[in-house]
């Protein structure tokens, strides 16, 4: 085989189903990557060929999928997954046929495989960042709502600890809806809220529910001001499928949003939005699809090869200047170094960035440390206003 024939690499996201918004922004992130590499001449001159799947939300599909990526399409490396079941549904069979995931979702952490990448945010890189905020701006009386499988239960179960580490703590109910869930599944759970008044109300709620959850509080009269929503899963994607200035108020605690006011993140924004149209949605989980090709590429030039065991001591420890900042594979764990932020979805469904790193934050899947304020010295205190553009 030359060595200047195409590259092929595999892409696996849900372009229908109930994560389909924020699966097919992670799918044209990472085809917006895979663009700007072979238009610098490709890897060694050779062109990346993405062969793309849509797993329909579904972690059977997944698994079934990438089976067939490694054996028939006969590709090293994949790109993909949103929800953590899906992850958990192909983890077996990268491993089984000694492959490499590149994974650009944020997570519950508390895993590590050799053939992972993780370029979504770790709990200490948006968890601690969130409870610490909540909790020092609206108090620590919380209540927990999540989509039921294993993601909400395990970012929940990591939630309650870090709230019940302050000293004026309530956990006040902790409730699960099917992932389809609509307006009407929410109803009794936010009468409940009525009744207890919490502080803030935590979502870990995913895909299209998400609007569902945001729309029923709205009608119930909630103000974000006194009790708002405060998630890790609310991101520009889901925002633009409710209703205008449903979600404004709002809470969300992530690496990266559109609204900051960097020349890379602006300079992408600009390419992505000429190649894919105004209507589409950067958010978190889009920038690590982005950025994670840039890594391989960047990693493939130096190996000469996507083989696993060739590739992954260039891929471990390497750098790229994201749109969120420089990013950092951590060669320990496989994880990123990301820079986290809180911030405050305003009237136009952007984001204004309350708080945010003034330099990277250091992967910590198992949690080893995460007492509240130990994250501070790495945040700014100053609300950096959003750009209306961006």
């Amino acid at each position: 085989m030359s060595n200047k024939s195409p590259l092929k690499i595999g892409v696996l996201f849900s372009q229908s189903g109930v994560t389909s918004r924020i699966g097919q922004s992670q799918l044209q992130g990472t085809l917006l990557g895979i663009e700007e590499v072979n238009e610098a001449g490709g890897v060694d001159g050779r062109e990346v060929i993405p062969v793309v799947y849509d797993a329909q939300s579904d972690p059977r599909q997944y698994a079934t999928l990438a089976e067939k990526l490694i054996v028939e399409d006969r590709v090293n490396t994949i790109f993909g997954c949103y929800m953590s079941s899906s992850r958990k549904a192909v983890i077996p069979i990268i491993e089984r046929w000694n492959k490499l995931l590149f994974f650009p979702t944020l997570y519950e952490g508390f895993e590590f495989s050799n053939n992972l990448v993780y370029t979504g945010a770790a709990p200490n890189q948006n968890s601690v960042q969130l409870a610490e905020y909540m909790t020092a701006n609206f108090g620590a009386r919380a209540y927990l709502i999540g989509s039921d499988y294993i993601y909400p239960w395990e970012s929940n179960r990591i939630m309650k600890e870090l709230i019940l580490q302050h000293p004026e703590s309530e956990i006040l109910g902790e409730r699960y809806v099917k992932l389809d869930a609509g307006e009407l599944e929410f109803k009794a759970i936010l009468e409940d809220i009525r009744v207890k008044q919490p502080d803030f109300i935590f979502s870990t709620v995913v895909g299209d529910s998400t609007a569902s959850l945001y729309h029923a509080y709205a009608e119930a009269g909630f103000d974000p001001r006194r009790m708002p929503i405060a998630s890790l899963t609310t991101s520009e994607a889901e925002i633009s499928q409710m209703q205008p200035g449903t979600s404004a108020g709002h809470f969300t605690a992530a690496p990266y949003f559109q609204s900051i006011r960097s020349d890379v993140n602006q300079r992408c924004l600009e390419r992505f939005r000429r190649r894919f149209g105004d209507g589409c949605m950067p958010n978190l989980c889009w920038e690590a699809a982005y950025f994670q090709i840039h890594l391989f590429a960047n990693a493939f030039r130096q190996a000469g090869s996507d083989s696993i065991h060739v590739l992954l001591p260039h891929l471990l420890g390497s750098e790229f200047q994201a749109p969120q900042g420089k990013v950092r594979i951590d060669p320990s764990n496989h994880h990123t170094c990301l820079y986290p932020r809180v911030g405050r979805v305003d009237a136009h469904g952007q984001f204004t960035i309350m708080r945010e790193a003034t330099r990277p934050v250091y992967p910590d899947p198992y949690l080893v440390t995460h007492s509240l304020g130990d994250w501070t010295v790495k945040l700014s205190n100053h609300i950096d206003a959003p750009n209306e553009e961006g």
